[in-house]
Formats: structure tokens, C-alpha cells, sequence
């Protein structure tokens, strides 16, 4: 029997519930839209706490309107699971902001494993769930930018990846593209050709801190 403590597992939960995969989708000239928050939708999207909750709701700043995140010592996610065909649509398009750093924690640490805002990747290994692998695109408060590690919980099978970190300014919307085929064969060694879901998360539970963080639209495309 294989025990798991869901509170050191926030990179690999989604291992339990991708045991069945839905069939791929196709995106108006190869844009699959993930995240419509701009519009106002969140269906499709689930929640998973760990510890307490971390509050989603749609909310408007700067006149645009996209998901607000707020967390108090607490980690819960949402998720959306989808197959992505990387063959057609490798590229992961999002924006985001945050309004406050984490302070100085060490984010390699389990005691330091929160961050103001996450996006996952994930490709569900199905039944044989340890073969499932994860990208974390986070905003990093401690480790510099294009900093990569493996997760101090998960190991290898959910890798890290500073995007962003104290060195970006705050209230201030960043925009984001990232190849994912290519970064899972860099981090992993593995050319996959599509991947299971895509998740979020702006989690504090470890440190016992507070974060804000907004995510825009997400979606993916060719180029």
C-alpha cells in the first residue's frame, strides 16, 4: 500500500486524478484558450486543498478583469484538465502579477516551498502514477531567475523553474511564453509529445506567510 501526505505533495496531487485523460482539443487556428478569466469563465477549473484555502475569485485591476489569489498560511490549487498536443501547440502563453514578495525563505527547502504564484504543467503518468512528470513556472522570492531545481518534496518528477523573482517589480503585469516541449526535454530528458493538465496555485503554508497574486488568460499556440 502506498501512503501519501497530501501536505507534501502540492506539486504531484494531480497524480491521483489524472488516472483518465480526455481526448485532445481543437483550438481556433491553433490557439487552445486554458484560462479565460478575461471573459469571466472558470469552468472546467477544480479545486484541491492541501492546508486551509487559498481564495480565487475573478476580479478586475487595471480595468482588465483576471483571477485574483489570495493566501494566508494556507495551499490550495485550481486545475484544468486537458490534453495539450506540443506537436501543434508547445508554446504556454500567460500574464501575471504579484503584489508581494515571500520574504527571505529557502524556496529549495521543504520549509521554504511556497511561492506567490505557480502554473504547472503536468503529463500524467495514468495508472502507474509515479511515472507522472510536472513543470513548475514559478515567481520566485529567493532563487534567481532561470534558476531550475528539483522540488524538495516530489524530487525529479516535479522540476522548478524561476520565471520570475525579486529582481521583477511588483503590481506590474509580465507576460509569458514558454516552449513546454522543449523545457521538459531540457529539465527531464524526456521528449513528450503532449501533456494531461494545467493547474495554478499561490500557496504560503509552509513559512506561514501571505501572498496576492493575479493570473491573466492562459492558452496555448503554435509559435
Amino acid at each position: 500500500m502506498i501512503i501519501v501526505n497530501s501536505n507534501s505533495l502540492k506539486i504531484i496531487w494531480l497524480w491521483l486524478l489524472l488516472t483518465t485523460v480526455p481526448s485532445f482539443a481543437d483550438g481556433l487556428k491553433n490557439q487552445i484558450v486554458i484560462g479565460n478569466f478575461s471573459a469571466g469563465v472558470l469552468t472546467g477549473w477544480k479545486t484541491k486543498d492541501f492546508k486551509g484555502q487559498t481564495q480565487y475569485q475573478l476580479s478586475k485591476i487595471d480595468g482588465v478583469q483576471a483571477l485574483k489569489a489570495d493566501s494566508d498560511a494556507a495551499a490550495s490549487g485550481l486545475f484544468y484538465e486537458q490534453r495539450i498536443d506540443l506537436e501543434k501547440t508547445p508554446i504556454m502563453n500567460w500574464r501575471w502579477r504579484i503584489e508581494n514578495r515571500m520574504g527571505k525563505i529557502d524556496e529549495q527547502a521543504k520549509s521554504g516551498d511556497d511561492f506567490t504564484a505557480r502554473v504547472y504543467v503536468v503529463k500524467s503518468g495514468g495508472l502507474v502514477f509515479w511515472n507522472t512528470k510536472a513543470i513548475n513556472y514559478v515567481w520566485a522570492s529567493t532563487s534567481p531567475k532561470d534558476k531550475t531545481w528539483p522540488n524538495p518534496f516530489a524530487g525529479d518528477h516535479a522540476m522548478m523553474m524561476a520565471v520570475r523573482s525579486s529582481s521583477d517589480e511588483t503590481g506590474t503585469w509580465y507576460t509569458e511564453k514558454r516552449n513546454v516541449r522543449e523545457d521538459f526535454k531540457r529539465l527531464t530528458g524526456e521528449d513528450i509529445k503532449s501533456i494531461d493538465a494545467i493547474a495554478i496555485m499561490t500557496d504560503t503554508d509552509n513559512a506561514k506567510g501571505k501572498a496576492t497574486a493575479y493570473y491573466g488568460d492562459i492558452y496555448f499556440t503554435a509559435e
